[in-house]
């Protein structure tokens, strides 16, 4: 389970949030120590003295004036005094500044005060006074030091609204910057994005003007590339074209092997210029339709055994879902035949899984394999390897590529590792349903 956010908007957001919580912490711990604290040490030492003279004055007092210094000091000081004919069992529940209180009594009295419960709302500390048990008790919410609920409100409001300003500029930026990875992805596959808006922040606003300004140039570059490909294919069949044509008026009694030799050497030709062609199409992503697999997987191991290729097939469940059916056809019959060619005579097997969010498709071969620093690099075009390039094997160099590009034009991913046993494996993944 991933706890860090991979995003840079959830990335940014949980960096404010811890940010804004330390900020939260330190603040009440400062607003506790530098104010809760001494506040409620001088209230628990003033109410302590009020107390303890209050006690010493009722001790003092003759009998029968006590009942109105009792009544005049409930009236003033909300404080209640009275004889501790038996001493109350219970302790007093804690509050903010109990302790602070206990301890000022203590201090000033030399006796072991505690705070009793009595009647609901008060606190009762007895004390021994001029020879007298005395009981005085005062109201808990009248002299109980209170949580500076509105400051921590405020404090905590002015966090939460910076972080949920910080949050929308910060939603806006990769928000612009996920549409600009989006539009790149566009780019690399080929394919022309819709421009980018040229509003917002002035750097924003420039990055997406440099973007747009890129993308032209590369389809600039690419319609150039795909008119010089097509332009020097099609110029190139017309002199094969007229070969082919004085091959064929050759006399009878020329030497046939070098007649099979040219031959063959057209037909390579013929066949480069076909995969030249092939690349500068521009390779785009086809409208899906509706495909069996096992339908579509048998065809194509048909098609292979009828060109005297040994391929293994065996279909599964079903398995249909939405595709480029064309595209399809064309990496998969790329991934065969390059396959067949370097599998070295052995048999060609085909897999397929299907599931709900992805079916995959395996072409296995037992050839030589290739080395692991390469696996990338084959898919680079005209990229041959070294132990390939001889003229009964060779390709041209375009086959992965192609496949790879339709692949990415597709939303498919298309990858090659190396086989248990030995040989290679070319696995197509195609989400369904995106």
């Amino acid at each position: 389970m991933r706890l860090w956010p991979a995003s840079l908007f959830g990335r940014t957001a949980a960096i404010l949030g811890l940010a804004f919580l330390a900020f939260q912490i330190a603040a009440l711990a400062l607003v506790a120590f530098t104010i809760l604290k001494p506040l409620a040490l001088r209230s628990a030492d003033d109410l302590a003295a009020l107390m303890v003279l209050s006690a010493q004055t009722w001790a003092e007092l003759p009998p029968e004036t006590r009942p109105v210094f009792e009544r005049e000091l409930a009236q003033h000081h909300h404080l209640l005094i009275q004889n501790a004919d038996r001493p109350l069992g219970t302790r007093a529940d804690n509050f903010l500044n109990s302790h602070y209180i206990e301890a000022a009594l203590s201090r000033r009295t030399g006796q072991d005060v505690m705070l009793k419960a009595g009647q609901p709302g008060w606190a009762w500390a007895e004390m021994r006074m001029g020879g007298h048990a005395i009981r005085i008790g005062f109201e808990r919410d009248r002299y109980g030091v209170q949580s500076p609920l509105a400051a921590v409100g405020l404090v905590s409001l002015g966090a939460l609204l910076t972080w949920i300003t910080a949050l929308i500029v910060v939603r806006r930026i990769s928000r612009t910057l996920a549409r600009l990875a989006s539009a790149a992805g566009e780019v690399g596959q080929g394919q022309m994005p819709q421009p980018l808006p040229e509003s917002g922040a002035t750097e924003l606003a420039r990055l997406s003007q440099a973007f747009n300004r890129m993308a032209n140039e590369v389809q600039a570059l690419l319609a150039n590339r795909t008119t010089l490909l097509a332009g020097i294919s099609h110029d190139l069949r017309t002199p094969i074209a007229r070969m082919r044509l004085a091959l064929a008026m050759l006399p009878e009694d020329a030497d046939p092997q070098l007649m099979r030799q040219i031959e063959h050497d057209l037909e390579e030709m013929n066949r480069l210029i076909g995969g030249f062609l092939e690349l500068s199409r521009g390779l785009q992503a086809e409208p899906p339709s509706k495909v069996d697999f096992n339908i579509l997987l048998g065809t194509l191991a048909d098609d292979a055994r009828r060109s005297g290729g040994q391929v293994e097939w065996q279909p599964g469940a079903a398995c249909v879902a939405e595709a480029g059916v064309q595209s399809l056809q064309r990496v998969l019959s790329n991934l065969i035949e390059n396959a067949l060619r370097y599998g070295e005579n052995r048999p060609v097997t085909l897999a397929c899984r299907c599931s709900e969010r992805l079916i995959e498709i395996d072409i296995l071969d037992r050839g030589p394999g290739i080395p692991p620093e390469q696996l990338e690099a084959v898919f680079q075009p005209f990229y041959r390897l070294e132990s390939s390039r001889s003229k009964a094997t060779g390709g041209s160099g375009l086959g992965l590529a192609i496949a790879q590009q339709l692949a990415q034009a597709n939303h498919w991913q298309l990858s090659l590792r190396a086989r248990d046993g030995g040989g290679l494996m070319a696995r197509l993944s195609i989400p369904v349903g995106t």
